[in-house]
């Protein structure tokens, strides 16, 4: 298959690439030109990449034909970010390609009431927050061009995407680095609440092998959303005691009522805000329908993917760590 990526060097692009070139796909790679891959692979040797800015693309409403010249069999697009987007660019791809996978996001989901969530699970709760409503609204879209008028489309739905490079969501529920800094030297820790409420990671690996799977399982996969993420959620006390133990440390953890675990001198506006996002949705999903349909087998589990990004980020100096303390 020849197959037209974009976003392709972002954190599941650095992956996916990769994969799609040695099972035998012939790969375009379409991004802004701004930023190379998270890591190295010689790969990319054999990838054709074109440079798109799709926004000023689609502002001149040119970015689907733009994407269609690239001639693709099937196209993945991992940046698709309202559905008026996902529109324009369906119109245009529309009865001229084989395959359309979407990259959504498990924000798609409200409250659960009973975990884990599935993809059917029924969307009497709205999504919580601006970016999970717009991921819902292209997911309600794409499944209606497939059930209605054929479009192959599918939508696979990650979770909180870590790998080397960058600063995983911590046991806090935010991105500060330096929540990981104090674990790791045996520092107090405050997390919010009793610390019971849930994340659910997936190393970017995995979620390139379900858009390979999906890509590459057709008649399982048209018309069908599927989430992609690791076997098992944590809890944040869970996460922020093996996150310790990494280091050969007990984590020494504190539980506030949130308003007063927000107010804590360690934690900026940035981080509480997030934090709260997180634990507002507390996600857990299930991936028996990847399992069963596409045979979707992640190779991390959420600590073993955090881990490797933690270690990765000690290694580049951009968690420190004082080695006095160890």
């Amino acid at each position: 298959m020849r197959v037209t990526i974009i976003g392709a060097t972002g954190h599941i692009g650095t992956y996916l690439v990769p994969r799609l070139v040695r099972a035998g796909h012939e790969v375009v790679s379409v991004s802004r030109g701004e930023s190379d891959p998270y890591r190295d692979d010689g790969a990319w040797q054999s990838v054709e990449s074109v440079e798109i800015d799709r926004e000023n693309a689609e502002e001149r409403g040119e970015f689907g034909e733009e994407i269609l010249a690239t001639d693709p069999d099937a196209v993945i697009d991992l940046i698709c970010f309202d559905r008026e987007s996902a529109e324009n660019l369906v119109s245009v791809l529309r009865d001229n390609i084989q395959h359309f996978l979407h990259c959504g996001t498990i924000w798609v989901h409200g409250h659960s009431d009973v975990v884990p969530t599935t993809e059917d699970n029924p969307r009497t709760r709205r999504p919580i927050g601006e970016y999970g409503r717009k991921k819902a609204e292209i997911e309600e879209y794409l499944l209606e061009e497939a059930r209605k008028n054929d479009f192959p489309a599918t939508i696979l739905h990650p979770g909180h995407i870590v790998g080397p490079g960058w600063t995983p969501l911590n046991p806090a529920g935010n991105f500060d680095p330096a929540v990981f800094s104090r674990l790791a030297e045996g520092e107090e820790v405050a997390l919010p609440n009793f610390g019971l409420e849930t994340v659910h990671h997936v190393h970017a690996d995995d979620v390139a092998q379900g858009f390979q799977r999906a890509l590459e399982n057709w008649s399982a996969a048209v018309g069908e959303a599927f989430h992609v993420v690791s076997p098992r959620a944590l809890t944040l006390r869970g996460y922020a005691e093996a996150a310790a133990g990494w280091f050969g440390r007990e984590a020494d953890l504190t539980f506030l009522p949130f308003e007063e675990w927000a107010g804590r001198p360690e934690y900026d506006e940035d981080a509480i805000e997030a934090t709260e996002d997180h634990i507002r949705h507390s996600p857990n999903v299930s991936i028996e329908k990847a399992r069963e349909s596409l045979g979707y087998e992640p190779r991390y589990t959420s600590l073993e993917a955090t881990r490797e990004a933690v270690e990765a980020l000690v290694e580049s100096g951009e968690i420190v760590i004082d080695d006095d303390r160890q």
